[in-house]
């Protein structure tokens, strides 16, 4: 290769990368190279999805220096695995409005497009109203069900109560941007998260430790810092939904509600809800397993160990996102085979991403958990923990892409099924099974991970190639 070519290949490849950042709404995911439109949706929401990720572990971090660590980290981890039902919510109605959203795009139709999003947003309030208030008014009893001790409640019930309150912004947070993906927008979704963290770094050390006549608020200080940042994130998602430069014009008629679209919406969205809260009670329950065998530092050094896991598995799930884009645009286009090599694509890029972080896990984990927690107990068992449930990266790399085939595409049901045998019928049981009856308390729990997940790719994989997914009508 000539240094011309050579000059010509680096400025292509750099060109895309400032295109994928910067957004660009003339490209037409129904036609042109699927590498580059993979790599277009593909790097804003894995830097997405990272930095949802990095609220997690700014919290991590901060709270994991305090007095009362193991109690601090715990009460983060235990909010977090309550929260992911909300998360599951969140993500169930944005797959709903992503997959609705990319087939009008893709049939030429933004004003569909745009009135479908709204009503999307509707629902979410609706819904995330009445668990807010529950949520806030019953945030100890939440700890001690999730297996936390009477002193560790006590001294969390404050960080929950606010989480659990400010919750409406983390589902706002997903559904627009599920909405901005599904336009093919991915750049927005990706800043206003970029804005949104950067709020939480800033916020998370003042309100914790304090600064001039700001007092130190402890634990309470990383949920204040967190609610916060969602909410800027929240409102800069709005202010561009809003200024009419994009794809999807939005005018105030667009909120009346249309009980007829709003169903067709749900009709979608229920199953897609019904597989992240299957997933999600799955996790609640590994924990709880966890807090009961292995206490305390058990119970903080799995919660160390599973949030960094989701740093991880985030931008990964983030990169699967493109191929629900792809998905949903080219089917809607009448482009099947164009869909297909969007799926192949990036599910060779993430088994790519997904092979490399778990070498860097296993070699590297001693290092990665001493830096946020300094109890040698809880070091030890999330290093156990990290090393044990990263075997089973690559799997979860191709699965991911799967399920958001079939999401992407409309068809909720069959990974909420999948779902349903491999977290509910296999995964809990297995764990339980390890950790009581064969007495390996958490270590079990650890093994159940990676073997539920190989088994849940394996069945998207038989499922996938059945083709169901490409006749589903949206």
């Amino acid at each position: 290769m000539t240094n011309t070519s050579r000059h010509t290949t680096f400025l292509k490849i750099f060109n895309t990368l400032k295109t994928a950042i910067k957004g660009d709404n003339s490209f037409d995911y129904t036609s042109g190279s699927i590498k580059k439109a993979v790599i277009l949706l593909a790097i804003p929401m894995v830097l997405e999805m990272m930095m949802e990720s990095v609220f997690a572990l700014v919290d991590l971090y901060f709270v994991g220096h305090l007095e009362h660590s193991s109690f601090a980290i715990q009460t983060v981890g235990l909010t977090e695995s309550v929260i992911t039902i909300i998360y599951s919510l969140a993500i169930g109605i944005s797959m709903a409005a992503t997959a609705v959203v990319a087939r009008r795009v893709g049939e030429k139709d933004p004003i569909a497009a745009a009135k479908s999003g709204m009503q999307a947003i509707i629902i979410a309030f609706a819904i995330n109203t009445v668990i807010s208030i529950f949520g806030f008014i019953y945030a100890k009893d939440i700890l001690l069900l999730m297996g936390a001790s009477e002193e560790s409640a006590s001294y969390g019930v404050n960080f929950t109560r606010i989480m659990m309150g400010g919750s409406l912004c983390i589902m706002l947070l997903f559904l627009i941007n599920g909405i901005f993906r599904g336009a093919g927008n991915a750049a927005i979704a990706m800043r206003s998260l970029w804005l949104a963290n950067i709020c939480n770094i800033i916020l998370c050390p003042i309100l914790i430790n304090g600064l001039g006549p700001i007092p130190a608020f402890g634990l309470i200080g990383a949920a204040m810092a967190t609610t916060t940042g969602r909410s800027i994130g929240v409102l800069y998602q709005l202010y561009h939904l809003f200024n009419g430069k994009g794809i999807l014009k939005i005018v105030p008629s667009y909120f009346i509600p249309d009980f007829e679209q709003m169903k067709h919406i749900a009709k979608i969205a229920a199953p897609g809800v019904l597989q992240f809260v299957i997933a999600s009670c799955s996790w609640i329950f590994l924990a709880q397993l966890v807090a009961t065998t292995g206490g305390d530092h058990g119970s903080a050094g799995y919660q160390t160990a599973l949030r960094i896991m989701m740093f991880f598995i985030l931008p990964a799930w983030g990169l699967s996102n493109a191929a629900a884009t792809l998905v949903g645009q080219n089917l809607g286009a009448q482009q099947v085979e164009r869909a297909e090599k969007s799926v192949f694509t990036t599910a060779k890029y993430n088994t790519i991403f997904m092979a490399t972080i778990m070498v860097i896990t296993l070699l590297f984990a001693q290092y990665i958990i001493s830096f946020f927690s300094n109890d040698i107990m809880v070091q030890n068992i999330a290093v156990e923990a990290l090393q044990t449930m990263s075997l089973g990266y690559v799997f979860y790399g191709i699965g991911m892409v799967l399920i958001n085939t079939f999401n992407g595409a409309g068809d909720t049901w069959t990974p909420t099924w999948v779902n349903f045998f491999g977290f509910w019928l296999f995964q809990i049981p297995l764990a339980y099974v390890l950790a009581k009856h064969f007495k390996m308390g958490p270590t079990g729990v650890f093994m159940a991970v990676p073997i539920a997940e190989t088994a849940i790719t394996l069945a998207s994989i038989v499922l996938y190639k059945k083709g169901k997914w490409k006749k589903i009508q949206v």
